[in-house]
């Protein structure tokens, strides 16, 4: 009997040992770091990105860290690509006080206004201090204008260190628009998959595919395709209208990215998915051949024949230059419902609804 208790007593002493050298192996979960911004486990942080001078003028990026104290996946949350879009930025001005550090697995690297010059200067689609773009510079350049150095930053500070990334849009100042999600199938497969399921988990019920982006690695043009290219999945997410914030446009895209956080498993409790999506599986912008006036004839959401009158050009006189029509049946997503239009400026986008 003694040797039968001093058997077990050792087998319980090692069974111990055991268990307590696989608690020391578990590393402990460290800091997380987004440019000087550090936040320790279960915290929430704030700061500033700093955007040296250089050819033009400097600015910042107001960003939030909110890093877990239970260990998850990186998921970056970018609003304000266009500075007059304001749903997103309301949206995550809101979110990070509602999430719980401490219950947070993983880290969210939260955006607040990726252009400040455009948000401050209150312009449409392009920079007032270099005149571009920010969609449509990535992956940026350290050496460039203040646009490109931005969107440097956004990819060596945000992108690269995120697992998933969503840039967060709405209707600029000019545009009416429905909410819509792209799902941009333009990655490897795996890639594709999963942003699929992040669009389907954001909840919105109309979801574009996106077939064709750049795939040179240093000229990926737009954040999502440079966050895919760099094998991340991502999505661009469209709430809100005009630029207003009196709409449910900010509500939408936090309640995507509660949805998002729940499909991760980096908060407990099931995404509200979209459940009878809307497939739109082909698209096009249609742009104005001049300068002038826009008049639109057509509403976001609604459903067009090819030929309908999207709306007319007109010169300074009032003197019509130019009737715009569908290219094809399918639904406006949005259209321009402000009157100044330069060339090549965007009138509105049609998209074909995929057959069942």
């Amino acid at each position: 009997m003694a040797n039968w208790r001093a058997a077990l007593r050792l087998a319980v002493i090692a069974l111990g040992s055991v268990s307590l050298v696989h608690a020391q192996a578990a590393p402990p979960r460290g800091n997380f770091a987004v440019g000087a911004i550090t936040a320790a486990p279960g915290s929430r942080v704030s700061g500033i990105l700093e955007i040296p001078k250089g050819s033009d003028a400097g600015t910042s990026i107001p960003v939030t860290i909110l890093h877990g104290a239970k260990p998850g996946p990186v998921l970056a949350l970018i609003a304000g690509t266009h500075g007059y879009e304001y749903s997103p930025i309301i949206a995550m001005q809101r979110f990070p006080a509602k999430v719980d550090p401490q219950q947070l697995a993983g880290t969210v690297i939260v955006v607040h206004a990726a252009n400040l010059p455009s948000f401050l200067g209150r312009t449409i689609y392009f920079s007032p201090v270099d005149g571009k773009n920010l969609n449509r510079v990535y992956p940026g350049k350290a050496a460039g204008t203040v646009s490109e150095r931005i969107a440097d930053v956004i990819t060596r500070e945000v992108i690269d260190r995120a697992d998933y990334v969503v840039d967060l849009h709405c209707g600029d100042g000019n545009e009416s628009l429905r909410p819509y999600a792209y799902w941009e199938a333009v990655g490897a497969p795996e890639v594709n998959e999963e942003s699929k399921q992040m669009a389907l988990a954001f909840g919105l019920d109309h979801i574009l595919i996106e077939t064709e982006r750049p795939s040179d690695p240093a000229l990926t043009v737009y954040l999502s395709n440079t966050a895919i290219r760099r094998g991340k999945p991502a999505l661009t997410t469209e709430t809100g209208t005009q630029g207003r914030v009196d709409t449910d446009g900010a509500d939408l895209a936090e309640a995507g990215a509660f949805n998002l956080l729940r499909h991760f498993k980096m908060l407990a409790g099931e995404p509200q998915r979209a459940e009878h999506p809307i497939w739109i599986d082909r698209n096009q912008v249609l742009r104005s051949p001049v300068t002038g006036l826009f008049h639109a004839r057509v509403q976001p959401n609604q459903a067009v024949a090819q030929g309908t009158l999207i709306g007319v050009l007109t010169d300074f006189f009032g003197n019509t230059v130019q009737e715009v029509r569908a290219p094809f049946a399918g639904i406006v997503l949005y259209v321009v419902a402000t009157p100044p239009i330069s060339q090549g400026e965007p009138l509105g986008m049609i998209g074909h609804i995929k057959a069942e």
